[in-house]
């Protein structure tokens, strides 16, 4: 794909991206997409050829860029408590995430797939609690923590995660909430 290519299917996902924020997942047609992007509906099956496709590249873009972050953030310095405190930290921004935020995109469109055994939301979710259970057993075996079950632990502090982004979505969250949850997380494994 040539440059000029890049560039155009990084505009309709950019443009993709805030019809789904304003409609979710369920109201949105290729047709919303079009017309956003004012472009030709052959232009845009050049690139995509389905909302569900459109949703699923964005969200690899922006796992993508996550793991970016987290990535260049860790140093061989860092401690296992260093990179499970940076990675709630990323959790914690994506939850006070006002705008561009593709959480409800997301639910509607894990509620809407018949497979709920390989849904997105299911792998997401398995992935972060297996790379929370390394990050206890790093910390377990240098010290940092304490924690007879760091698989449960994982999984539990996944599902307050999970937990308060269906909150953020329909009741609303604050700061303080955010950080009283992820320091009682942190309270909970480390040793003093």
């Amino acid at each position: 794909m040539g440059e000029k290519s890049v560039q155009k299917k990084q505009f309709i996902l950019d443009t993709a991206r805030k019809v789904f924020v304003e409609k979710g997942y369920k109201n949105v047609t290729m047709k919303d997409i079009v017309e956003a992007c004012e472009i030709s509906r052959g232009g845009l099956y050049l690139y995509f050829n389905s909302t569900e496709e459109i949703l699923l590249a964005l969200l690899q873009q922006e796992a993508d860029e996550t793991d970016d972050v987290f990535t260049r953030s860790i140093t061989e310095e860092d401690s296992a408590a260093d990179i499970l405190t940076l990675f709630l930290k990323e959790q914690k921004k994506e939850l006070l995430r006002k705008k561009n935020n593709l959480m409800m995109a997301v639910y509607e469109y894990s509620f809407a797939k018949k497979d709920k055994k390989n849904s997105m939301l299911k792998k997401q979710f398995e992935a972060g609690a297996k790379v929370i259970e390394k990050l206890i057993e790093s910390g377990i075996a240098s010290g940092e923590f304490y924690c007879e079950n760091p698989k449960g632990a994982a999984n539990n502090i996944m599902y307050v995660l999970e937990g308060m982004k269906i909150n953020s979505q329909t009741m609303g969250i604050t700061e303080s909430m955010v950080d009283e949850q992820l320091l009682y997380i942190m309270e909970g494994l480390i040793i003093e």
